[in-house]
């Protein structure tokens, strides 16, 4: 079987409508597979201005407004018309993106048509709890989600760490890695621009301390916050750059009132924005690869993060970052002050990350993906059974 025979039905609860990692990640892989043949239909809910136009053909699934998340769809179902357009599309694979009721029923119509399934983790959701007082939930919501991927053939992780956990959950017997890759066009050192710098009150000698990514409580900004208050107190000169747009801006507006938010960029845009600082901090523990990090590192600046799923495998500890318990403000504060005090570390550990991102090519690593799709197509044709109901809880 060939790249070229693959049929591949897509299903996401956000493919394109508000822009993050996880579905940038599904439209480049659909874009490969598309290049490389392959049929590919996506089954997601659709708004009227996406962030983003998305690659391939989107069936629009129904979808109501996540509660408290108005900017997410919560879809409700896969609707006769999409189940007409999946028959006479005739896949020969599901992919699932997300564990929501579309998922779910993305599955049994795999399970009920004889169709291999497989998921793609992008996200720590049952850590999503602790973020708003609700801690005690998250044993549940990883009951469910465990329920969620065992009924599906294979599950894939973006990074080592990622899958190993998801092994210790006991979420799925066959966990493979589908990683992340960076464009270095784009996020190249090259990219560093003193005058954009200045443009925003930010001298060349001043050490800038970016957070980058969606601005949600999940993301840790309440860390990052208490981090960057104990720097100042111990007089460590720095400026806070802060990347991204979200729900909690307001927040963090007033936690910060000091650093610069320049809101939302995307591509060159975000290339230079992210070159012209000097240490990414990511405190956050949801993320389960921490694409913000692998750019970062592309373009030749320290990183200091949680010691989490996803940084654990990206950021070299004492080499091309630090990596500090979650949490631990005092350690993050530490890490930051070394950085901004020691021009010299903090040259070496952006050049080593910029080393370590050479391997992290688009093409190869969705090429790893579809040798999962292949495979479980043939065992599928060969005769062999979808996975078992279990009990495990």
């Amino acid at each position: 079987m060939e790249t070229s025979d693959l049929r591949i039905a897509l299903f996401s609860g956000n493919y394109n409508y508000v822009r993050d990692g996880a579905n940038q990640a599904l439209n480049r892989l659909v874009g490969y597979l598309l290049r490389q043949g392959a049929a590919v239909r996506i089954y997601s809910p659709v708004v009227e201005n996406p962030d983003f136009p998305p690659t391939g053909d989107v069936v629009p699934i129904p979808a109501l407004p996540f509660p408290g998340r108005g900017e997410y769809r919560a879809p409700l179902m896969i609707p006769p018309r999409a189940k007409r357009d999946l028959a006479a599309f005739a896949p020969n694979l599901i992919h699932v993106a997300s564990p929501e009721i579309l998922g779910h029923r993305a599955v049994s119509y795999g399970r009920k048509h004889n169709l291999p399934v497989v998921a793609s983790v992008h996200t720590r959701f049952e850590t999503y709890p602790r973020y708003y007082g609700l801690a005690f939930m998250e044993p549940v919501v990883e009951a469910a989600l465990r329920r969620f991927y065992r009924r599906c053939d294979a599950i894939v992780a973006p990074s080592e760490s990622m899958a190993q956990l998801l092994r210790d959950q006991r979420m799925s017997y066959d966990v493979g890695i589908w990683t992340r890759g960076v464009d270095k066009e784009i996020f190249t050192p090259a990219r560093r621009d003193l005058a954009w710098r200045a443009s925003l009150g930010i001298a060349a000698d001043d050490v800038v301390i970016t957070f980058v990514g969606r601005l949600v409580m999940e993301k840790g900004l309440d860390v990052f916050s208490d981090a960057i208050d104990l720097l100042a107190k111990r007089n460590v000169r720095h400026k806070v750059l802060v990347i991204g747009d979200g729900p909690a801006r307001d927040w963090f507006e007033k936690r910060l009132p000091d650093a610069v938010f320049v809101g939302f960029q995307g591509g060159a845009d975000l290339g230079r924005a992210v070159a012209s600082s000097d240490i990414l901090f990511n405190p956050s523990v949801t993320e389960t690869f921490g694409n913000v990090t692998l750019e970062a590192k592309a373009t030749g600046i320290p990183v200091v993060a949680a010691i989490a799923t996803g940084s654990q495998s990206l950021v070299t500890n004492g080499v091309s970052g630090r990596l500090v318990t979650p949490g631990a403000i005092g350690d993050f504060a530490e890490a930051l002050r070394y950085y901004c005090e020691h021009p010299d570390a903090r040259r070496a550990a952006g050049k080593a990350g910029e080393a370590e991102t050479v391997r992290f090519g688009w093409d190869a690593v969705n090429q790893q993906l579809v040798d999962t799709y292949v495979r479980l197509v043939r065992q599928r044709r060969a005769g062999g059974k979808g996975p078992a109901r279990s009990r495990v809880p």
